[in-house]
């Protein structure tokens, strides 16, 4: 049985930086530090490890909206810990509040929305009708 859907919830992971999240591999050359959509990538992740345990089988989340402010800039070498706390439950729509820090000091914040799927094959098959 899945558990409580309820605010409060809360994810934390942790990823190494490495050459291939950084803004050189994203488009910004010569920028050895972790991408900024790599690390809103990492705080969807972690929403979406904060809800997962709610879920039933074949349910998901999807992204709506992600405002994130990159504070400060992470070599490769070092951890990135991202956090996510769930304090909103509006129906399907789930609201975050999403935080980010290296070794050294805070790199992140913002709050990212989510909205809950009762079939992700059924949005899936959806969405690939466009492409028909």
């Amino acid at each position: 049985m899945p558990e409580e859907l309820a605010a409060g919830r809360e994810f934390e992971l942790t990823r190494e930086v490495t050459a291939d999240v950084t803004a050189d591999r994203f488009g910004n050359p010569g920028v050895p530090v972790f991408a900024t959509p790599a690390l809103v990538g990492l705080l969807e992740e972690a929403a979406i490890g904060c809800v997962a345990p709610t879920l039933d089988d074949g349910a998901g989340t999807v992204g709506t909206s992600v405002n994130v402010q990159h504070l400060a800039a992470t070599p490769i070498g070092l951890t990135v810990t991202a956090t996510a706390r769930l304090v909103e439950v509006d129906g399907r729509r789930l609201v975050f509040e999403v935080e980010a820090h290296d070794d050294k000091e805070p790199i992140a914040k913002g709050m990212h929305e989510r909205f809950l799927v009762g079939s992700m094959q059924r949005f899936v098959e959806r969405a690939l009708e466009k492409s028909s």
